[in-house]
């Protein structure tokens, strides 16, 4: 079974709720999109930072499952940082593309780059998460 098909036959519960899809998986590279719905918004129809840092978060630790030794048991965030550039209106799609800073053995950093379907960056988050 490829990654990919790995996360699509087990998809993460909180990410299907927000309609993130992944789309490509592997060691070096995991990319998801998601549409950007108005329950998803801030009043001004623009993309909740809440669900940016979401969608990252999820993105970001299906990357280090796909990444975890052979004797881990699991993943978890330890830290995340978000900087936002700009906003995605409601009715869009944003993909978030993550690939590695680093691969230990206790922790992995990753970065995933948000845009819009035009490559407009939206944010810019880099998580860290431990190994379990």
């Amino acid at each position: 079974m490829t990654p990919l098909e790995m996360i699509k036959s087990r998809p993460l519960p909180f990410a299907a709720l927000m309609g993130v899809e992944f789309i490509e998986a592997g060691p070096e590279r995991v990319v998801a999109t998601m549409l950007v719905r108005p329950d998803l918004c801030t009043l001004g129809d623009a993309i909740h930072g809440g669900a940016v840092m979401a969608l990252a978060d999820s993105v970001g630790a299906t990357a280090t499952f796909i990444n975890l030794p052979p004797d881990a048991k699991g993943t978890t965030t330890l830290e995340s940082k978000t900087n936002f550039v700009a906003a995605a209106k409601a009715g869009t799609t944003v993909r978030a593309v993550a690939t590695p800073v680093h691969r230990g053995r206790r922790t992995q950093v990753w970065q995933t780059r948000i845009e819009t379907e035009d490559g407009r960056l939206v944010a810019l988050v880099t998580q860290t998460q431990m190994v379990l």
